[in-house]
């Protein structure tokens, strides 16, 4: 050990061999206590490790481990935002279910820049995580993404898996659920409470899974006779939704019995800009939106939508992470409306 005249910039880290010769074990018995091997070691030497390695200060060398075993106890996590309300809950999710089974998660966000992302994953192989889950929503037309299969089949090569949550165009493990079928069966229970003339707020920015939500809406209103639907593009925010709503004319507002929303942030924005214009709902619009996230509880009136079970979604995508079965197919998870205070029946 170092003597007490030594400062702190010139002691040594403490290793593994130091623990193993303090705890008067062999170094392979202090690395399979330390370093999480699936071999057994018997009590009495595991707790005089644990009790040596604390006394002494010793920290893992995480990366090393990684490049010894080809892997580590990380799954990479890669959103397109942190800020937005689905995906700060998805993130959420997927740590509760990696904690359960002893593995950690490191969170990089694009910000919805498809050059991002792919600089993203290509630093992410460099730092082997066990997997990597990209939960971001797909482009309509996604630019660069040959470049970006390219370096996930690259980390898959190397044991690393791959696994996307609600996007199609990549070519690997997804766990989905059904954006275009829960926003027509939205739109159908919406017609039967009276819901014929409606505003659909899609997004300006060309995501894949929200041209489903606009495509279902639209065709399940359609088929129950809806007489007016009206899809426009604003911005993609709470913000965007406002603005929009606040932009439209009397005319055009007075025309209305329905704002749909393809998320229920914009939801949310558009209900603070009917608001705004003095309208009020549900009296005078309906407003729905899309996800169910967990802060409409505190919204009035409770927010119509369509509810997506992100417990299940995050379970799954971190089973299909960790798993070494091959045979698994492509799993959809249902999303279902739920019809709340902001879209009462219309009187005839």
């Amino acid at each position: 050990m170092n003597g007490p005249g030594e400062s702190a910039q010139q002691r040594r880290p403490v290793t593994l061999d130091d623990v193993a010769r303090a705890a008067g074990v062999s170094q392979p018995t202090a690395s399979r206590v330390l370093n999480g091997s699936s071999r057994r070691v018997a009590p009495s030497y595991r707790e005089r490790v644990l009790s040596a390695a604390q006394e002494l200060g010793y920290t893992p060398n995480l990366p090393a481990q990684a490049m010894a075993r080809g892997t580590s106890r990380t799954i990479a996590l890669v959103l397109s935002l942190i800020s937005d309300p689905y995906f700060s809950a998805m993130a959420a999710e997927i740590m509760k279910q990696a904690e359960a089974i002893g593995l950690h998660v490191s969170i990089a966000v694009t910000e919805r820049q498809a050059e991002r992302e792919l600089d993203l994953i290509r630093e992410l192989r460099g730092q082997q995580p066990r997997a990597i889950i990209l939960a971001g929503t797909g482009y309509v037309d996604p630019p660069s993404s040959q470049a970006l299969i390219d370096e996930l089949q690259r980390y898959e090569q190397t044991g690393g898996r791959v696994v996307l949550i609600s996007r199609s165009d990549l070519p690997f493990e997804t766990v989905d659920f059904d954006n275009h079928e829960g926003a027509r069966q939205l739109a159908r229970e919406l017609a039967t409470l009276g819901y014929r003339n409606c505003l659909v707020l899609g997004s300006a920015t060309p995501l894949l899974s929200m041209q489903q939500r606009v495509e279902g809406f639209v065709a399940g209103l359609t088929e129950s006779g809806g007489t007016n639907v009206r899809v426009q593009q604003p911005g993609f925010s709470w913000a965007g939704a406002r603005e929009f709503v606040l932009g439209l004319s009397d005319d055009e507002a007075a025309q209305l019995d329905l704002v749909f929303a393809v998320t229920d942030d914009m939801a949310l924005g558009a209900l603070a800009g009917l608001r705004e214009r003095g309208l009020r709902v549900p009296e005078d619009i309906g407003v729905a939106g899309f996800d169910d996230i967990s802060t409409l509880r505190d919204v009035v009136p409770k927010l119509t939508t369509v509810h997506v079970a992100l417990n299940a979604v995050a379970q799954e995508a971190v089973y299909r992470a960790t798993t070494t079965d091959e045979s698994l197919t492509r799993r959809t998870v249902p999303a279902y409306p739920v019809i709340r205070a902001s879209t009462p029946p219309l009187s005839s």
